[in-house]
């Protein structure tokens, strides 16, 4: 498989990433975004290809046996999640640069097989009850999945040292030049 380098973004929920990778994207135009697959429904105005790639669960299970995915995981019973191979095999083939916004345990397994091609950020809010506010704000949650977000948040909190970069969100604009910056050295590099 032809590999060129890859940009890997992830946070805990409420840390403002999809927010600065849409800021990267649009400032960056080496850069493309890699569509992740999954077996969930899609939501109203997702569109199948440009948001996700949407599978069946028995599609997905037979693109595992197929070897189609650099990294998969089932995160809810029945809901499965992974990167297609020939997903970033068409970003390099357009002479780009994937961009892959991505769960922590997702971003470890595509860092730990691209380790020298790789270029891994953990973007994280300035505290815990920051992010719990965020969430509130955002009007989406339950007390009980409220709860689960903050809870999963303070264990994948415990992995942005093996990350190479860690942004704290607490000024977008900052964590946004901070973005680029990291970004626009290691493609340059």
């Amino acid at each position: 498989m032809q590999q060129g380098k890859i940009i890997i973004i992830t946070a805990p929920s409420g840390s403002g990433k999809t927010t600065l990778v849409k800021r990267l994207l649009a400032q960056c135009p080496e850069l493309a975004f890699s569509v992740s697959a999954c077996t969930r429904q899609p939501r109203a105005g997702e569109v199948d290809g440009k948001d996700y790639h949407f599978y069946t669960e028995d599609a997905f299970k037979q693109l595992i046996d197929e070897d189609a995915f650099i990294e998969w995981e089932m995160v809810y019973e029945g809901k499965y999640y992974g990167t297609l191979k020939s997903e970033m095999q068409r970003i390099w083939g357009d002479g780009k640069t994937p961009l892959v916004d991505i769960d922590v345990k997702g971003a470890l397994a595509i860092q730990k097989q691209y380790p020298s091609n790789s270029l891994s950020i953990f973007i994280q809010a300035p505290s815990i009850e920051e992010l719990r506010k965020r969430l509130v704000l955002r009007g989406t949650e339950t007390p009980a999945t409220l709860e689960e977000r903050i809870n999963k948040a303070n264990y994948e909190l415990t992995f942005a040292p093996q990350f190479d970069t860690v942004i704290i969100n607490d000024n977008l604009d900052a964590a946004t030049a901070q973005l680029l910056e990291t970004t626009r050295s290691y493609l340059l590099a």
